[in-house]
């Protein structure tokens, strides 16, 4: 009798014998992450046992695989014994199939040693499980030895090698703010005093749009693992979601700005003018866009840079043209091969925060005591400045309360600038409790940082569009200093 060859096969679809059923229920739960990534050892092995197996059978010709294949299924791995009954996910346990570390399941802290991974591999990790739609349950384990809950799923995409649960999650990680999320972060709500009432975590993908108020969640949940827009932190306990970094994850705390915006390189050589103006919808659009923004013309573009040509685009480039001192046809808001030569190259002159008559600036405030003047920037027409007669002048002007340092100028504060005050103004920023934005300093030299910590104060104000565009006028600086 020849030795039959054993090797792995696709089972037949319509085939009831034990070997096949086993083989094509082995192949459903086998999405099994490679080895090399962290992957768990037993799903290859599994396989190959099945194989065994099925070939045992044919051997020996066993007649009753049908009716064994017929009765009950084969049931998957069970609870392991470090399992706890109090929590919705399931308790701290080793992988399914392997030994239970030496530290207790149980004890507080984060191993010493972290696995390290970059963003790519949590989120294709997180994939996996998305691909293969993992059910949701307390008490199973998946082919790579993860529970099948939030806190299992979590476990796998970080490759902990161990399950956790809402209550250790946040000993393998850091604490961040809702601005540093990025990519393969988590958002956590852990409710200690009773964990089965909404406990759950889910992985942060990215923001859906530039309001960052709803962002991608990849999450395991009933009935299987899923993802989609979500309002920040979640759909429900929203506010108890908190968000934390992997201590594992390379690239370390800092944002990394090419994991929040990714950009396309930006083409040297001028693509020529047929790609821009009324109907044009293309890349080099957006590219025109986004350099605009970085040359301080983000206040012509409330909705982020887009691929088809509007009056932002048209207005922004005429801003940038008419600070480089050029007039008539040369700042005619439609880029040519110089313009786009000095946003590529990151030369020439940044658009002024606020210029009389030029596109995107509020009004000029009219004369000192005149009444209803406009305002020069920072508030409401009829308050940037002050009202009539009031704080719109230089220090000493009667009116202006004492104890507020003179408004120095807008143009102290505009893209480059670097001077002493504007570190005074971010230091009153922190004092107001608009501090957020720094990550370090505040500094002498102006920053995005400094623009936006500007905006969230104007707004806290009342003011809105150009009102609060991040600049500080006169009202915004007695406000700020008052």
């Amino acid at each position: 009798m020849p030795v039959p060859a054993f090797e792995e096969y696709e089972p037949a679809g319509d085939c009831v014998c034990l070997g096949c059923a086993q083989r094509r229920r082995a192949l459903a739960r086998a999405r099994a992450i490679p080895l090399r990534d962290g992957g768990h050892p037993a799903a290859r092995g599994a396989r190959r046992a099945l194989v065994l197996a099925t070939a045992a059978g044919v051997v020996l010709g066993g007649g009753g695989s049908a009716a064994l294949a017929a009765a009950n299924p084969v049931p998957g791995p069970g609870p392991v014994s470090l399992d706890t009954p109090g929590s919705p996910q399931g308790g701290r346990s080793p992988l399914h199939g392997r030994p239970a570390p030496a530290k207790p399941a149980g004890a507080p802290g984060a191993p010493s040693a972290l696995r390290r991974i970059d963003r790519t591999s949590i989120i294709t990790r997180a994939k996996v499980w998305l691909d293969a739609k993992v059910p949701y349950s307390m008490s199973t384990y998946w082919s790579d030895g993860y529970r099948q809950d939030c806190s299992g799923y979590v476990s796998m995409a970080w490759n902990l090698g161990t399950n956790e649960w809402t209550g250790s999650l946040d000993k393998f990680a850091t604490k961040i703010t809702k601005e540093e999320l990025l990519p393969g972060d988590m958002l956590l709500f852990h409710n200690p005093s009773d964990p089965t009432n909404g406990s759950h975590v889910v992985l942060f993908g990215g923001w859906v749009d530039e309001t960052r108020t709803h962002y991608v969640a990849y999450e395991q949940t009933r009935p299987n693992t899923r993802t989609g827009a979500t309002p920040y932190g979640y759909w429900n306990n929203a506010t108890k979601y908190v968000p934390y970094r992997f201590n594992g994850v390379t690239g370390g705390l800092a944002e990394d700005p090419a994991a929040t915006d990714p950009k396309p390189a930006v083409p040297t050589v001028f693509p020529g003018a047929t790609q821009f103006g009324p109907g044009a919808n293309n890349e080099y659009v957006a590219q025109l866009g986004r350099m605009l923004i970085e040359r301080g013309g983000r206040r012509f573009y409330p909705k982020g840079a887009s691929t088809a040509w509007s009056d932002a685009d048209r207005l922004a480039t005429q801003a940038f043209q008419t600070a480089q001192g050029w007039t008539g046809t040369d700042a005619d808001g439609i880029p040519g091969a110089h313009t786009w030569q000095l946003l590529v190259e990151h030369t020439g002159k940044d658009i002024r925060p606020t210029v009389d008559g030029a596109p995107g600036s509020p009004p000029r405030p009219g004369p000192p005591g005149a009444p209803g003047a406009a305002g020069t920037h920072g508030g409401p027409a009829g308050t940037h400045g002050g009202p009539a007669g009031t704080h719109s002048g230089p220090a000493g002007v009667p009116g202006r309360p004492a104890g507020v340092p003179g408004y120095p100028g807008l143009s102290v504060f505009r893209p480059g600038s670097s001077n002493p005050l504007i570190t005074a103004l971010g230091r009153r920023l922190v004092q107001k409790g608009f501090g957020k934005n720094y990550t370090s300093g505040p500094g002498p030299r102006w920053s995005e940082a400094d623009r936006r910590s500007v905006e969230a104060f104007q707004r806290a104000q009342g003011w809105r569009g150009a009102a609060a565009d991040g600049y500080p006028g006169p009202e915004t600086w007695r406000r700020l200093f008052a």
